[in-house]
């Protein structure tokens, strides 16, 4: 007995010493960050690469070549954002089940079921060997921070390590985007059950657009629609505020010199995407012989996605069209289709899923249980955003951007661009098939026999550049009845592109100060049009201290049934809006800024770990403002570009540059964003110089 309870006694101190070393492990996790002065040898650099950070974190990178600066990146997107990284590299392959056993499984087995490790290895085959060689220096980057900076607090609480870092891994991440695009198989299946209800259910079930709101770039201010003046009744008001799809879209806007203060054009972006800690964005500002460019990267990712490099700016929205093809499958589908894929699952024994996969078609299971066959030219066509991105990076010329641009694959993005020369246009880029379902069903198996190849880029929409040019895109339809191609089933609804316009034509020339503004605007044009209806005396504003706009939002729900996610059962009349109306009336008011406020989550939140999660949003703009904020959906950036005169402009991200809470730069641009401050990024030498915080040099 007393040896049974020596051994208990025993036990007991060795996991008390496991959980206090546990403990200290995980607290001295939360103070450690990368280092941000001093002097790292021993790198694979040609030559000596200097990184001066600014007063929030952000690096800034003075290389001797291409090829340094890109392993740079590598090293500092490895040293601040490496459990974020290696977290979306597990999601897009279907590896997460190896760190967050079982209950991670059902994630994994969907998103196994696209072939994402087959597109990338045609998409490195297919890469030119310069493009090659710039992933594999920036992969021996994150490899060697891996090595010499401190591990992140999330691998310490997982207890686990990364593995190295590929350039295959690179492309893998940079299709998380291509998937958070696309118009896919579930969306399809939405409007597919609509479209054999007849026209006009699933007209009233998917608008294409809001015709009293158009705001197509392609005709100007004088191609848009009365907007509040027109006539229409309540019921499609509701029916148009009814879709439940995730609010994923952005802004953009650009102005030639001629209607700019400053002399020159000026450009404005910000990407409505998740809102999670750290944010999607890296900020990054890099220089070598033949190179200077600065803004925002996807972590993991090289080169800059979105901003601008010595003359040229752009922006980009999201086109909200369709993407791929998908079929019912025959009969009898080809038996060697069919792959088993092996899924590691920590704490369990691995287990095994059956995929089918031909050459030029994969199988998917929808949300609804529903297995189709999916044709999609990022999988029978391959090619990888990253070449047409370093090109953009370099481009010297709107002319120069547009070519680059026409190799650009998925998604199909809007681009808006401003260069040097004071011009400004717009351009849609990516792989549109020209399909006849127009993603609104699912083919017949008999269409298997039919492709549908994607439409050239030179018939997509574009305006051409100019001194005199406005231009603007929120995911919204861009063209006018006499265009002569289908390019979506549903474009977004065009509130935000709507009063983009409204605020560019209230005036004839604009400055920052200007389009800053702008993206603060919280008028939300169909709410306001919601409450006139309802006899509701309010001005449309989404603003903190308002509390009719929460009363107006729970309307909104009410009447669309959008509480429950649930197509709207009865749309709007004027009997069910009195009554909604009534009953909103006696529930309790208030402030937006509390009812629509936004906590902003670490990943690892889902586990009961909150102490990494970031600075909560107030209540401030809504799904249908340009200052766009909704559940798990924000702004992801704001930037406004003075173009050539770039120490002027500046851009923003919600929560803070770093993915280490130790570092002082993780959560420190939130006051910032929520007071809508626009945070320079200095790009000339001197401002750089003026503005370094800290210094490192890294050496070979």
């Amino acid at each position: 007995m007393k040896l049974l309870l020596r051994a208990a006694a025993a036990l007991l101190a060795v996991v008390l010493l496991l959980a206090i070393g546990f403990a200290l492990d995980v607290g001295y996790g939360m103070r450690v960050h990368a280092r941000f002065e001093g002097t790292i040898s021993g790198l694979a650099l040609q030559r000596p690469v200097m990184v001066l950070r600014d007063d929030r974190g952000v690096p800034h990178v003075i290389a001797g070549n291409e090829r340094d600066a890109v392993f740079a990146q590598g090293y500092l997107e490895g040293s601040d954002r490496l459990f974020q990284m290696d977290l979306l590299r597990r999601f897009v392959l279907g590896e997460l089940a190896e760190v967050f056993g079982s209950a991670a499984l059902a994630q994994d087995r969907r998103e196994r079921a696209i072939p994402i490790r087959a597109i990338v290895d045609a998409q490195w085959r297919h890469l030119a060997p310069q493009t090659r060689e710039l992933l594999g220096a920036f992969s021996d980057g994150v490899n060697a921070a891996m090595q010499r900076e401190p591990l992140p607090v999330e691998f310490r609480l997982l207890f686990y390590r990364p593995r190295p870092w590929t350039p295959q891994d690179s492309l893998a991440v940079s299709m998380a985007t291509v998937l958070d695009l696309t118009d896919d198989w579930n969306d399809i299946a939405d409007r597919d059950a609509a479209w054999h209800r007849g026209p006009a259910t699933f007209a009233r079930r998917f608008p294409f657009s809001d015709p009293c709101y158009d705001a197509p770039v392609l005709l100007g201010f004088a191609g848009m629609a009365p907007g509040p003046s027109c006539h229409r009744d309540a019921r499609r008001l509701a029916s148009e505020l009814s879709d439940t799809r995730a609010p994923v879209g952005s802004n953009e806007w650009a102005a030639g010199a001629r209607r700019s203060l400053t002399g020159r054009a000026l450009l404005a972006n910000d990407p409505h995407l998740g809102l999670r800690m750290p944010g999607v964005w890296y900020l990054i500002d890099m220089r070598a012989p033949g190179l200077h460019v600065a803004g925002a990267t996807l972590p993991g990712c090289p080169g800059i996605v979105l901003g601008h490099n010595d003359v040229l700016a752009w922006g980009a929205t999201s086109g909200t069209v369709t993407s791929l093809s998908v079929y019912l499958p025959p009969a009898n589908l080809d038996p060697a289709g069919w792959q088993t894929e092996t899924i590691g699952v920590r704490f369990h024994r691995d287990v095994t899923a059956r995929y089918y996969r031909t050459r030029d078609l994969f199988g998917v299971t929808t949300a609804g249980g529903r297995f189709v066959l999916v044709r999609w030219d990022a999988y029978d066509h391959p090619y990888s955003s990253v070449e047409p991105i370093f090109a953009l990076d370099e481009a010297g010329t709107i002319e120069a951007a547009t070519a680059a641009l026409s190799a650009f694959p998925d998604p199909t993005l809007n681009f808006a661009l401003a260069d040097a020369t004071g011009r400004a246009a717009y351009v849609l880029a990516g792989h549109i098939p020209n399909d006849p379902a127009r993603g609104r069903w699912f083919h017949p198996a008999s269409d298997l026999r039919d492709r549908y190849p994607p439409y050239a880029f030179s018939r997509l929409p574009k305006v051409a550049p100019s001194r005199d040019a406005v231009v603007w895109s929120a995911n919204n339809k861009m063209y006018g009845p006499s265009y002569p191609l289908a390019l979506s089933p549903q474009f977004a609804v065009p509130y935000r592109a709507y009063r983009i316009a409204q605020l560019l034509r209230a005036r004839r020339t604009y400055d920052v100060d200007y389009f800053t503004r702008m993206q603060l605007d919280v008028l939300s044009l169909p709410e306001l049009e919601l409450a006139r209806d309802a006899g509701i005396a309010w001005n449309g504003e989404m603003n903190g201290a308002s509390t009719t706009a929460t009363a107006i939002e729970r309307l909104r729900l009410r009447l669309t049934d959008r509480h429950t996610g649930r197509m709207p059962s009865v749309l709007a009349d004027k009997a069910v809006l009195r009554d909604a109306t009534r009953e909103v009336a006696l529930e309790p008011a208030v402030p937006w800024r509390i009812a629509g406020a936004d906590p902003v989550l670490h990943a690892l939140a889902t586990l009961g770990i909150n102490f990494l999660d970031g600075v909560t949003l107030p209540g401030n703009g809504d799904a249908y403002t340009l200052h766009m904020q909704s559940p798990g959906y924000s702004q992801s950036f704001r930037a406004v570009w003075d173009v050539g005169n770039w120490d002027a402009g500046g851009i923003t991200i919600p929560q803070g540059e770093s993915g280490e809470p130790g570092s002082g730069h993780y959560t420190d641009q939130a006051e910032a964003w929520i007071a809508g401050r626009l945070w320079p990024l200095p790009f000339s030498d001197a401002a750089v110089q003026s503005t370094a915080v800290d210094r490192l040099t890294l050496l070979p």
